[in-house]
Parts: structure tokens; C-alpha cells; sequence
């Protein structure tokens, strides 16, 4: 029977399963015997040894069910320590881009750092600098927040101060502290926040003094 080779899948781009290369057929149904073998007896005893007193058919029976278990148990040892090998050097390759695309950010900064000027220069070259971070962060999906007089979110949004106040009709944020961070989707962090809540109107049934007044 002709070996069949298994095909590289991709589940997303945090991480990556690879199918097992399995020589045949028999190896392949060994595996999933093994698979279910460890799952089951993990922790315990390997298999018996056969009796000394057992027929000899038996024992040779034995003998052979006894390799298969112990061959199948080393492939997918095998298996799962090339698996962990090669997540952990996909990871690895995809942080060399946005590293090297950092790069530039950081030697931006040493510039700034050893560079004369007045505070106004300096000022205007760290605010180069932070339009290139933010450039390279959308370039790999990552995206601010909206934050600043947006209705408050608690999804995305973490209040540090809830005020007052009676211009409101709803919840809002109008002042952010600390921006907040979505990769691809996901939230990385959200945004710290001040909050303007409507102000509590008069409890239910409670009369004015003017009121009071006209009624004497």
C-alpha cells in the first residue's frame, strides 16, 4: 500500500495544526489505537509480560499486540513533540516582521534622544515618531479604540470616574486617560475612561416648594 502524506492546515493565524505523515495504513490505525491507549492508561503500568505457562500461540499473539502498543506510543510521542517544535517556531517567524518593522521606530527614537534642539523640536519629532508606531500597528491589524464622546462601552471601554452630568441623555466618555487597543477583532486592552452619566431627576411622587406653596 502506497504511503500517504498529510497536508499542512491552517485554523487561523494564532495557530497552526499539522496532520501526521504516516507511512500506511496499519500505522495510521496503530496510531489511533495508541491515542486512545494513552488516554486511558496514562500514568499507569505498561502492558504484562506474557506467562511463561501460556500456550505458544497465545503468547506470540501477546508478543506482537504488546510491540504494536509500544511502536504506536513512541510515534505519537513523536508526533506531539514535532508538533510543539513547529507551533513554537511558527510563532517565532511571525513576530520577525513586526520586529524588524520596529525597528525603525526605535532608531527614530535614538535620533530624537541624541539630537540638539529646542523643545519645540523635540516635541514635533516625538510626535513623528508616534504617527510612525501608529502606522506600523494598522499595518499588522491593530487599531485604537474609539473612546473620546463615544457612548460608554463596558466591552470596550474601563470607567475610572463616573460623574454627573444633567447635558447627557446616556452614558458617554469624555475624557480618555489611557487608549485602548483591538487586534484584528480582538480586544488587546480596553480604553480607561471618564464618564458622564445623565443626572437622577427628582424621586417619583416627591412635590417643589413652589408647589407646597400654591396648594396652602
Amino acid at each position: 500500500m502506497s504511503g500517504r502524506r498529510g497536508r499542512r492546515t491552517t485554523t487561523d493565524e494564532a495557530d497552526e495544526v499539522y496532520e501526521l505523515d504516516l507511512e500506511n495504513e496499519s500505522a495510521e490505525d496503530a496510531l489511533r489505537d495508541a491515542v486512545e491507549a494513552v488516554d486511558r492508561t496514562e500514568g499507569a503500568a505498561p502492558p504484562p509480560a506474557v506467562p511463561e505457562d501460556a500456550p505458544e500461540a497465545a503468547g506470540a499473539e501477546l508478543d506482537a499486540m504488546r510491540e504494536k502498543y509500544l511502536r504506536a506510543l513512541a510515534d505519537y510521542d513523536n508526533y506531539r513533540k514535532r508538533v510543539e517544535r513547529e507551533r513554537g517556531e511558527t510563532a517565532r517567524a511571525a513576530l520577525v516582521e513586526p520586529l524588524r518593522a520596529f525597528l525603525g521606530v526605535v532608531d527614530n527614537l535614538d535620533r530624537a534622544l541624541s539630537s540638539g534642539g529646542t523643545f519645540d523640536d523635540l516635541k514635533s519629532g516625538v510626535e513623528m515618531i508616534l504617527r510612525q508606531t501608529a502606522d506600523v500597528l494598522r499595518r499588522f491589524g491593530v487599531e485604537e479604540v474609539p473612546a473620546l464622546g463615544e457612548p460608554f462601552d463596558p466591552a470596550i471601554h474601563e470607567a475610572v470616574i463616573r460623574y454627573e452630568d444633567p447635558g447627557v441623555a446616556e452614558q458617554r466618555v469624555s475624557e480618555e486617560f489611557q487608549k485602548g487597543y483591538r487586534y484584528q477583532g480582538r480586544l488587546l486592552r480596553p480604553a480607561m475612561v471618564k464618564v458622564a452619566v445623565p443626572a437622577e431627576g427628582p424621586a417619583e411622587g416627591s412635590r417643589s416648594t413652589g408647589d407646597d406653596e400654591g396648594d396652602r
